[in-house]
């Protein structure tokens, strides 16, 4: 998965990590990413300013980079939530759901292209199998059904494992790789550009433990998971006019199932705004009131720096000023 230009150059530290070759030997804070080294996720991890020349540790799955933040292994993990062309990282989402205490404190955006890999001497009629990442597969299948019709996948941890497994021993012909990715394996270029849409773009965010919030900016998201109190009609409607009453737009609304029976499912939400304005505030307020479990998972400048525009009707000054108003309702005479 693809270098960028301000990414620090990543040099192998111990057993399954990794750090920028600058990196100072105290590794007091450790910041976990799925490897191994080169891949979208590490792209991103390399725009947190506050992660440059601290130690990287490279590992396999969400599960394990969260598991790195909840053990104290690690000050945060930098994950993929959000595909442009696949939508929601269930796995991602899922964890964030069930594993309690975790907050997001940034997010970040990758444009995702692909490349073909194979050991030197391929040719791509000898192509058969392919080694990619279920997701990026996904991302291929045009191009992959129109060119090698008869191919069978292999699914792989992530591309740049799929395409290093070409040089140990791999059963699959070739990979689906980022285009960087022979910068660090000896492996030729089959096809490039075989993604089926050259706007894809990934959306990562940095989880922590921390309860610090990010100061407000103007062009903030909040982020929540929320459950339905019952399956009823109506119900997701009651859940949405929590925002839509506020003036609050939602920007990603997915459902996910909680999985102890059937109908029974949480909504994983993107709301425009920060929890210290009070159009927000005010409607996490009464979806508190209204689901059994709300999930607060932070708010946090959003990556691509839009300014959050809304009706004026929901500015702070009309919540505080109505808060007021009931306050003097109910005040004893002559105060």
């Amino acid at each position: 998965m693809p270098e960028t230009a301000d990414q620090p150059p990543i040099a192998p530290d111990h057993a399954g990590d990794h750090a920028p070759a600058h990196t100072p030997q105290d590794h007091a804070e450790v910041y976990s990413f799925l490897g191994p080294s080169g891949t979208f996720t590490e792209a991103a991890l390399a725009q947190v300013p506050q992660a440059k020349g601290k130690h990287w540790r490279s590992v396999n799955n969400v599960g394990e980079a969260l598991g790195d933040v909840v053990a104290g292994r690690s000050v945060a993990a930098m994950i993929a939530i959000e595909n442009s062309i696949e939508g929601g990282v269930s796995v991602a989402q899922d964890a964030l759901a069930t594993i309690p205490d975790l907050r997001i404190v940034g997010e970040y955006l990758v444009p995702v292209n692909f490349v073909l890999v194979a050991r030197p001497g391929t040719r791509l009629s000898d192509v058969k199998v392919i080694n990619a990442h279920p997701v990026a597969y996904a991302q291929c299948h045009l191009w992959l059904d129109a060119n090698l019709p008869a191919h069978g996948h292999l699914p792989s941890s992530s591309n740049v494992a799929a395409a290093a497994s070409l040089l140990d021993g791999s059963p699959a012909d070739a990979a689906i790789a980022p285009p960087g990715i022979i910068d660090h394996h000896d492996l030729e270029v089959l096809a490039e550009n075989i993604g089926d849409n050259p706007n894809a773009v990934t959306r990562f965010v940095l989880v922590s433990r921390g309860t610090a919030i990010p100061a407000p900016t103007g062009a903030d998201k909040t982020s929540i998971i929320a459950e339905l109190p019952d399956d009823r009609p109506g119900s997701l409607l009651d859940l949405l006019e929590q925002f839509s009453t506020r003036g609050v737009n939602l920007s990603l609304i997915e459902s996910r199932p909680i999985g102890d029976s059937l109908g029974r499912y949480r909504f994983v939400i993107d709301a425009d705004g920060h929890i210290s304005d009070e159009r927000v505030a005010d409607a996490l307020l009464g979806l508190r009131r209204f689901s059994p479990a709300v999930i607060f998972l932070g708010s946090y400048p959003r990556a691509d720096g839009r300014h959050v525009d809304y009706d004026h009707r929901y500015r702070d000054e009309v919540f505080t000023e109505a808060r007021e108003w009931l306050k003097g309702l109910t005040a004893p005479p002559g105060e």
